[in-house]
């Protein structure tokens, strides 16, 4: 199985809704189906903000992950977040989720993105060893806060 990556278009916002479902019940996440695709139907309409891609096939997506794009002075200009990325149970532990981790952020450095981050559950063991798998490090001293308004 492959993670070929597809843009994801406004076409596809019933498919990556459906699996960022998935993704929140998992994860306790909890959000009305509303809401939900009122975060995803922009970056599917081009914003510049981030972008969203199908995992697999686009008729039968196996994943997604979402990015979302800033600047930051500390590296040196354009940067993103790895906001979301979800595999469907049934596919896990084939390479997919690290295909997508190494290819991914080539293809954007491509396109001038100097950095990429994530945020991981610390006791998530396994999200931790796959992300170390795909190049990402602990930064010491900082750690991700947020602050919702």
């Amino acid at each position: 199985m492959s993670a070929a990556l597809t843009l994801a278009k406004p076409e596809h916002l019933d498919k990556i809704t459906t699996l960022a479902a998935a993704f929140h019940a998992e994860e306790g996440i909890e959000m009305p189906d509303e809401a939900r695709r009122a975060g995803l139907a922009p970056l599917l309409n081009g914003i510049p903000h981030g972008a969203a891609y199908l995992i697999g096939p686009p008729r039968a997506p196996i994943g997604y992950i979402v990015v979302c794009f800033g600047w930051s002075v500390e590296f040196g200009g354009l940067d993103a977040i790895i906001d979301e990325l979800f595999i469907r149970p049934g596919v896990r532990g084939r390479g997919i989720a690290t295909e997508t981790l190494m290819s991914l952020p080539r293809a954007l450095a491509g396109a001038g993105l100097r950095a990429i981050h994530l945020e991981v559950d610390s006791g998530n063991e396994a999200a931790v060893k796959l992300y170390k798998r795909a190049g990402f490090v602990t930064r010491d001293r900082y750690m991700f806060m947020s602050k919702t308004l």
